[in-house]
């Protein structure tokens, strides 16, 4: 029971007052051991969310390994190697599936990198306060667009501007590097490359802008004290500390590319080849799944499909890892030189 203590009357005599009694969820963390449980429940909670992400990751890559064991013990390191793709004959190659996805995910960087840190460099420290937020809130917004909106817009829109405008002006001025050379059917490898360079620059620009702004104030402002200009500030005391971390965003955006899926298969062609024409039709690791997966009819025929996403797998673990212990470390070093 609860001590309340006494109003007194105008007279002096106390007033009669019934005692308190606590509720039930005040007794319980009033009790000793309450405080301890519940730490500890929390505790044990987390560490099961925690290791339950090793755990997905674990049974992701025993699934795929078990079920590519048919293909990997007919084709071996061959298989990568190949470039024959004929599901009739049982003859398994993805070299050519492999050329598609580096290169259009490396044009597709080459063409994203300028105009995102372009972005980035003018929202940080050139634009104008009160475009700010709008330009910021356009550039996320690119992010969190569908997949398969990229793909509409690709075919209705880019399609035809690739196949009508850009593609005679392309090959008339760059048709004699073998890159830009007809047919152009506005369906290949130039328009997943751009569409992938739209859907990667917000991903490249944002971070691009966070590791940027992580640099210390007083870095800029001695590269200023010593009479630099405002792009000299930039180019020394901002882009140079903030490159490794620049790197990182490029590579993460490098990540995104090599697995994008349904944008890509509705604009590249899907044609399995290896060719230097720009113009012509292509195929990805993640489209030639998304297009064959559901018409695999033999246990080859499957077992090639799911190596294809074991590899595009284990390629994106390994560059988002390498992108993201690289932003870290940029923002570490600033963070501590800024202390």
């Amino acid at each position: 029971m609860i001590k309340t203590m006494l109003p007194q009357t105008e007279m002096g005599s106390p007033v009669a007052v019934a005692p308190v009694t606590p509720s039930a969820v005040r007794m319980f963390l009033q009790a000793k051991s309450s405080g301890r449980m519940a730490d500890g429940a929390f505790a044990s909670l987390m560490v099961v969310c925690a290791l339950s992400i090793f755990a997905i990751v674990i049974l992701i890559v025993s699934v795929l390994v078990s079920h590519s064991q048919l293909s990997i013990k007919a084709f071996g390191w061959h298989f990568f190697s190949t470039r024959t793709w004929d599901p009739v004959s049982g003859d398994f190659g993805a070299l050519p599936f492999i050329y598609g996805t580096v290169l259009s995910s490396l044009l597709a960087v080459l063409m994203a990198v300028p105009l995102a840190l372009a972005t980035s460099i003018f929202l940080l420290d050139i634009c104008p306060k009160f475009l700010q937020a709008p330009i910021s809130f356009l550039t996320e917004l690119l992010a969190a667009i569908p997949s398969v909106v990229y793909g509409l817009w690709g075919v209705f829109v880019l399609v035809p501007i690739i196949r009508d405008q850009a593609g005679p002006v392309l090959e008339k001025y760059l048709g004699w590097t073998g890159l830009f050379v007809e047919p152009n059917f506005g369906v290949n490898m130039f328009a997943a490359s751009v569409i992938l360079a739209i859907m990667i620059f917000p991903v490249i620009s944002s971070i691009s802008r966070d590791v940027m702004r992580a640099v210390p104030v007083h870095q800029r402002e001695a590269v200023l004290a010593l009479g630099a200009t405002r792009w000299e500030m930039l180019r020394i005391g901002v882009l140079r500390n903030a490159r490794m971390g620049i790197i990182g965003s490029v590579i993460l955006g490098l990540g995104r590319a090599l697995g994008e899926t349904i944008a890509v298969t509705m604009v590249i062609g899907n044609h399995a080849a290896i060719m230097k024409n720009l113009f012509a039709p292509g195929y990805t690791l993640a489209s030639v799944i998304a297009n064959e997966f559901s018409e695999a009819t033999g246990d080859l025929y499957l077992s090639a499909l799911i190596e294809i996403g074991l590899a595009l797998f284990l390629v994106t673990i390994i560059v988002n890892a390498i992108a993201r212990l690289l932003v870290w470390a940029v923002v570490r070093d600033n963070a501590g030189s800024a202390h």
